[in-house]
């Protein structure tokens, strides 16, 4: 039979792809979160479009985590339509600096 240790030496953990697929998990979550606030708030994409001034094809894309070419202003709006706000900080090691 073999152990956990010996497979682990013949296909070591690539610890990259690890990570990667952490983040992709971790975005999925995001997006699924965002979509649930929005339908908590009993609105579909295309009224949330509406109110904040995109198309339902941005809505969508910041629902299905793709927010890393939103703007700040476009993210705030978002979430200001359903009723909460944003912050934005800037973080290194033990330091916050609260920056909007």
């Amino acid at each position: 039979m073999i152990t956990l240790s010996d497979l682990e030496k013949i296909r070591p953990v690539n610890q990259a792809r690890v990570e990667a697929h952490k983040q992709r998990m971790l975005a999925e979550v995001r997006a699924y979160r965002l979509k649930e606030f929005r339908e908590t708030a009993g609105l579909t994409q295309q009224q949330l479009a509406d109110r904040i001034g995109l198309t339902q094809k941005q809505v969508s894309k910041i629902e299905n985590g793709n927010i890393a070419n939103s703007k700040i202003s476009t993210l705030r709006s978002y979430f200001e339509a359903l009723g909460g706000d944003m912050a934005v900080e800037f973080v290194s090691g033990d330091t916050r600096l609260a920056v909007a």
